[in-house]
């Protein structure tokens, strides 16, 4: 990082590393193209078109987008804050690192649905607001066989859990409600199939499905 880079530029590189579409780029490794076998490009349909290890690769690779650079950006410009107050910087590039995992330019303003990058984001700032969202993701997706299920409770829970883990820190309740309200948004097509009873459950395989 440099410091003669202006720090209102930096949400949006952090928008552009969000961008890089790794699930589209390793179905294209693989001669298949994640958007026409799948709902999107998320680690969830590419385990579900891959098979199970290419989706937990996906589910990694898109969680280190959100929490690296954003680990990196706190440490160099707050190394001395164990929670750094004020840094509207951290929010807005934290959401900027979403929102181009959401909406990459490359693949028409069509991307993920955020949720290992918003992960991330939260590795790199609230870690224990992360484990109880984690925790309540596992729990409820085991239960149900139902990613979205899981997902869905996990946003919700964001807020409560950045109130009760980190009072006072009003940005990062903020960043907490944005992300959140983030995820349930892109999820709202889930919830049409939820209430339908025709959302898939979770069946991966550590073999490559057929896409023909």
């Amino acid at each position: 990082m440099t410091a003669n880079l202006s720090p209102w530029l930096w949400p949006v590189l952090f928008f552009l590393v969000g961008s890089v579409p790794t699930g589209y780029l390793m179905g294209k490794s693989k001669g298949v193209d994640i958007r026409q076998h799948g709902s999107n490009i998320g680690a969830t349909n590419v385990g579900r078109v891959l098979g199970r290890n290419w989706g937990l690769f996906a589910f990694a690779c898109d969680f280190l987008k959100g929490f690296l650079p954003l680990y990196l950006l706190r440490c160099y410009f707050f190394p001395d804050a164990e929670y750094p107050d004020g840094s509207i910087l951290l929010l807005l590039c934290g959401l900027a690192v979403i929102a181009g995992h959401n909406y990459t330019p490359w693949l028409g303003f069509k991307g993920g649905k955020g949720i290992a990058t918003s992960a991330g984001v939260l590795g790199a700032l609230m870690p224990w607001v992360l484990a109880v969202a984690l925790s309540l993701w596992i729990i409820a997706t085991l239960l149900t066989r139902t990613v979205s299920i899981g997902s869905l409770l996990a946003a919700v829970v964001l807020p409560p859990a950045a109130a009760l883990f980190y009072p006072g820190k009003w940005l990062y309740f903020y960043l907490a409600v944005l992300a959140g309200g983030l995820a349930v948004w892109r999820h709202r097509s889930n919830i049409q199939r939820l209430l339908a009873g025709t959302e898939s459950k979770i069946n991966f395989s550590s073999k490559k499905k057929d896409a023909s």
